[in-house]
């Protein structure tokens, strides 16, 4: 397995979550894009809903989550398999996550509206989670970045 140092694990982190971000954000645009068909004020609170749903994941998840990897990374003395990105808890959390995610599109557990709200808004905070790691890979810091906080 490739090693890398604590900059290409934040890369990596990066990258995935990013791309995971893009993805879930697709699905969910797909699905606001479907239900703007409605009443301009179906859309606006559609809109108004993922603005929350990215407010809390934002804020409340990821923001804390990416903070507790970097600073796991940035403890590692040595370079580390590139799977190192993510603990083993992490990738139970991402697991149940996307079986979650593919049962309720599948089976259709919950309406499309559900869909185009909470997917845009958990893939945008997905996705701002992976510029925060590549943020702390490209400036080098273990500290959490936030707009609420100066460097």
């Amino acid at each position: 397995m490739p090693k890398v140092g604590p900059k290409g694990l934040l890369g990596i982190a990066a990258v995935v979550w990013m791309a995971a971000g893009t993805s879930i954000t697709t699905l969910g645009i797909q699905a606001l894009i479907q239900e703007a068909a409605g009443p301009w004020w179906v859309t606006a609170l559609l809109v108004a809903g993922a603005v929350v749903v990215f407010a809390l994941f934002h804020s409340r998840v990821f923001q804390p989550l990416v903070a507790k990897h970097v600073a796991r990374i940035r403890a590692y003395d040595e370079p580390q398999g590139v799977h190192r990105f993510f603990d083993a808890k992490g990738y139970a959390i991402m697991a149940v996550m996307m079986g979650g995610g593919i049962a309720l599109r599948t089976f259709g557990l919950v309406p499309p509206w559900f869909i185009a709200f909470f997917y845009t808004g958990l893939g945008v905070a997905l996705a701002f989670a992976g510029v925060t790691f590549l943020a702390h890979c490209l400036r080098g810091s273990a500290r959490m970045i936030s707009p609420h906080r100066h460097a």
